[in-house]
């Protein structure tokens, strides 16, 4: 049994950085109304482009309008940034993370986001360009986790429960790298998030977060070693806003509507492989 863990810490790529920075930006008609008090104007929502952007595309194209709701989707391909600018009043909310990421966020930033409305949730998968079965890691092999906390604790979780590694007895999805009992002589390369799919080719095998595999063109129910399980978890992706503005009369209507039977339509119509999931109600404080 190997008690020492290999890390290799990725440095994030600029151009990620650079693209969610770029959306930071915005012509005046897109700016945030919620801070003037103006609940006319158009609500600004970031959101990473898929699934969360395809889905809000959705409803204004499709549902918005009847609902009276203006609505702009703005793009992030980027976890920090989002979050930042709803908190500073740039967007109104923000639809792209769960609890456990938004309160290590929270913590760490000193900002005050609070979930609204659950929406969905995509299931981390185990994928691999170079391996047919997970069996095949051995000594040596490497795999890439998601850097962030909430995600790195699932995704160490997802490789304990498929007998890639070994965990501390106890600990779950909340787990760190120190929290790994046996290694098995697997070299854990942590990357940024968004870095995990595009840097498949550089490891063995990469946990890919979902909204991030669908935007590689990788299919959960046929392209995944293993995948999470969706059933009892607790990772489902909501819509967000800055504490305060949770009874915006456009903030609830866009959750109204991100729970409808059209949206879950669509859900179940357009991600057929597995990779997003319908998780509808009211996400808790």
């Amino acid at each position: 049994m190997r008690n020492t863990i290999k890390v290799t810490v990725a440095v994030v790529a600029a151009s990620a950085v650079a693209l969610g920075a770029s959306a930071c930006s915005a012509p005046s008609d897109t700016t945030a109304g919620g801070d003037k008090g103006d609940k006319s104007a158009p609500l600004v929502v970031a959101a990473s482009p898929t699934p969360h952007g395809t889905i809000l595309d959705f409803v204004k194209n499709k549902l918005a309008d009847k609902a009276g709701l203006k609505l702009v989707v703005k793009p992030f391909n980027d976890y920090k940034i989002p979050n930042k600018v709803t908190d500073d009043g740039q967007v109104d909310a923000n639809f792209f993370q769960h609890k456990p990421f938004l309160d290590t966020f929270n913590k760490e930033n000193g900002t005050h986001i609070v979930p609204v409305q659950n929406v969905l949730i995509e299931p981390l998968g185990i994928y691999s360009k170079k391996i047919d079965k997970l069996s095949d890691l051995k000594s040596g092999s490497t795999v890439s986790v998601p850097n962030d906390p909430s995600n790195e604790g699932r995704a160490l979780k997802l490789l304990a429960d498929n007998g890639v590694i070994t965990l501390k007895p106890g600990v779950g999805s909340e787990a760190k790298l120190t929290d790994v009992k046996d290694d098995k002589g697997i070299k854990i390369t942590e990357l940024e998030a968004a870095q995990t799919a595009p840097r498949i080719d550089d490891v063995d095998a990469a946990i890919i977060n979902g909204n991030f595999a669908i935007g590689a063109h990788l299919k959960p129910s046929k392209d995944a070693l293993a995948v999470e399980s969706a059933k009892d978890n607790p990772y489902a992706n909501f819509l967000a806003v800055k504490k305060g503005n949770e009874n915006d009369p456009r903030i609830k209507k866009l959750a109204k509507l991100l729970n409808s039977p059209e949206v879950k339509k669509f859900i179940e119509d357009k991600y057929k492989d597995g990779s997003v999931i319908p998780a509808f109600g009211p996400a808790k404080g």
